[in-house]
């Protein structure tokens, strides 16, 4: 079984949050803010070297969800929900991508709900389905 483990990095107004399980390494963070996600240092997200704007737009444009924040001033966790309609984009060879609000029903009944983009499997062979788990990579999956 999969260690789930979630690390958290702050600059004091925000904090975020990764759970590498969850991650689909679509490269999306560290290409659009190198300054604080850089796979190649340790430790790899540096928050203090940004501001908090650019860190929650940067994070917010995570498609797995491995990535999220939380303003450290919350003092309770509160359901965002975006006011916006819903988009749906097939990523080429990859996941396909929803944009919105969406509430995903699991096999066992369970209802989980997503706020931001959700990345969900389209060859298959993820572990974490109906989410993309990267996998397409690994298979050489290519859409039709």
């Amino acid at each position: 079984m999969e260690r789930k483990i979630t690390k958290k990095y702050t600059n004091g107004e925000v904090t975020v949050v990764w759970q590498p399980h969850v991650c689909i390494h679509s490269t999306i963070c560290f290409k659009g803010l190198p300054e604080v996600f850089n796979p190649n240092k340790r430790p790899w997200i540096t928050p203090e070297q940004s501001t908090t704007k650019a860190i929650v737009d940067q994070v917010s444009k995570c498609p797995s969800g491995a990535l999220s924040f939380y303003m450290n001033d919350e003092t309770q966790d509160k359901d965002v929900k975006v006011d916006a309609e819903t988009i749906v984009e097939p990523v080429e060879n990859g996941p396909l991508l929803v944009y919105g609000n969406v509430t995903i029903k699991k096999q066992n009944g369970a209802a989980q709900t997503s706020n931001k983009v959700t990345a969900f499997c389209r060859c298959g062979a993820s572990g974490n389905k109906p989410f993309c788990d990267g996998t397409h990579k690994n298979i050489d999956f290519r859409a039709s």
